[in-house]
């Protein structure tokens, strides 16, 4: 029999194929559906929805609140990286920022140089400002340098 997580974790990504690659959904009553707190699905969202294995987790909390789960297919194509910056438009941790930044640094997107530096202007450290604004602020200097990369790309300067 498969652990509860196994079912949680099976059952979203059924969702997440199902929509093609994003799914929204409510944290009570997902857990409603499994019969679990909803730390259990905090939990199986942190272990098996990463952004090491190109998920992208937003959360809002509170009575409205909702789970979002979006599958990022990094490759060097603009569409991805176009859908990359629409997500953009709310906040991201240092974890997702540094995650999205090496994906495409591996798919040859961006070189060392880029990297280090986009990896140095998302950090904690430079952007001294306390959370959740620093999260937001962080999202849209990654979608500004997404931005400028898309137009490098196209040839404009």
């Amino acid at each position: 029999m498969a652990s509860l997580s196994d079912q949680i974790e099976k059952y979203l990504i059924r969702l997440i194929k199902q929509y093609q690659g994003e799914v929204e959904i409510k944290r009570n009553q997902l857990a409603n559906d499994f019969n679990c707190a909803p730390s259990q699905i905090n939990y199986v969202l942190e272990t098996r929805f990463p952004v090491e294995k190109g998920y992208v987790v937003e959360s809002q909390r509170g009575g409205g609140g909702y789970i979002r789960i979006f599958k990022v297919k990094m490759d060097a194509s603009k569409e991805n990286i176009q859908k990359i910056i629409s997500r953009l438009s709310g906040q991201i941790s240092q974890r997702e920022a540094a995650a999205v930044i090496t994906r495409l640094f591996e798919n040859d997107y961006i070189n060392q140089r880029e990297k280090a530096l986009m990896d140095r202007a998302v950090d904690r450290r430079v952007i001294r400002v306390n959370l959740p604004h620093r999260d937001f602020i962080r999202g849209n200097i990654l979608r500004g340098m997404l931005e400028m990369i898309m137009k490098f790309e196209d040839g404009e300067e």
